[in-house]
């Protein structure tokens, strides 16, 4: 059987050019009055290679996890 990608993550998980995985951070829909410009500032953020087990598996055949030099 085919293997499917996890519909949510690929909503959520941005794919870099570079095989690299990127994230949006949370807080950053409403209540953004209230929060400083540097809070705001940073909208999304690599993955770690921690969760790079759990990435490969939400969407198969899409992240590869490369050595830095």
């Amino acid at each position: 059987m085919k293997q499917k990608s996890h519909s949510g993550a690929k909503k959520r998980i941005k794919i870099r050019k570079s095989g690299s995985v990127a994230v949006d951070k949370s807080c950053q829909n409403h209540l953004l009055s209230n929060k400083s410009k540097r809070q705001k500032k940073i909208s999304s953020v690599p993955v770690t290679t921690a969760f790079m087990k759990q990435m490969r598996r939400l969407i198969p055949g899409g992240v590869t996890l490369k050595k830095s030099k």
